[in-house]
């Protein structure tokens, strides 16, 4: 890695997509910043020289291979693929649709895989890249009215711990990145967020105070992304690139007593699970 990389970032043209492609560009690095309107994208971030917006729908495998030719056309390689893009699919189980399901499935777990698969072939011809994924302290810990975004972060994280073993041998780091509750717009409604279809009588009290409780939250979230994009930039310069990055102190307060519970559920079954052996 050199301190003038090709970023890729995805997921440009809104929260802390913007922030990750202007730190990246006001360290000097060049930057290819997609969204599904490149136009929206540029606005967003600003003009500027090392900059070039492109389309994307990361759903779409084709796109994302159209976006990879148009980044190696102006800038010749790629070295740090953010996977930034996503969406939230809030509600109780049983209130989201299957079809809403597989929707978040589309989005937050094959997407960055699209675009992977599209972009780690550069790498490996380069025998040197980067691949940053930004998942979500709900891809550690399950949460409440977030059955659908959970389980595609968890995927997210569990794909992400087996790619590094892949793609390490040919001079390709990971990380993947755990933000708590930073001031985006993914709590913004039509924006990023998407509530449940389904009616359910048990739920429905649930259901609307839950959602007004999340409506209340937006513009309160205690992170900053725009520091966030900063601390992405520091650790890709860095010497060495964590394996893992949780963001904010609500994120690292949340997973230590994530930690301590499971520590807890393993003390409280030991001598079982070590009964299972042969031979015991």
């Amino acid at each position: 890695m050199t301190n003038n990389n090709v970023w890729f970032i995805t997921g440009a043209g809104r929260g802390l997509g913007i922030d990750i492609a202007q730190s990246a560009l006001a360290a000097g690095h060049q930057v290819v910043a997609t969204g599904r309107d490149p136009q929206k994208v540029l606005a967003a971030i600003g003009h500027h020289e090392n900059l070039l917006t492109v389309a994307l729908d990361i759903t779409d495998p084709a796109a994302a291979e159209r976006a990879k030719d148009a980044a190696i056309e102006r800038f010749g390689r790629i070295d740090v693929l953010v996977n930034n893009a996503g969406n939230f699919y809030a509600g109780y189980f049983e209130n989201i649709s299957p079809e809403q399901f597989r929707a978040q499935m589309e989005t937050n777990f094959f997407g960055p895989l699209n675009v992977t698969r599209a972009i780690l072939p550069i790498m490996r011809e380069q025998r040197a890249g980067q691949v940053i994924t930004v998942t979500s302290m709900a891809g550690l810990i399950g949460q409440e009215f977030c059955a659908a975004y959970a389980a595609s972060k968890f995927a997210l994280e569990g794909w992400m711990e087996s790619l590094r073993f892949d793609v390490e041998r040919f001079g390709i780091s990971t990380m993947s990145v755990e933000p708590g509750f930073f001031r985006t717009e993914l709590l913004v409604e039509g924006s990023s967020t998407i509530w449940p279809e389904l009616d359910i009588e048990d739920y429905a009290d649930l259901t609307t105070h839950t959602i007004e409780a999340w409506k209340g939250m937006n513009g309160q979230q205690g992170g900053d992304p725009r520091k966030l994009g900063q601390a992405l930039v520091t650790l890709a310069d860095s010497d060495e690139l964590p394996k893992r990055f949780i963001a904010g102190a609500d994120g690292m307060e949340g997973e230590e007593a994530n930690l301590a519970a499971i520590q807890a559920q393993i003390n409280a079954t030991r001598e079982l699970s070590a009964s299972l052996s042969y031979g015991d």
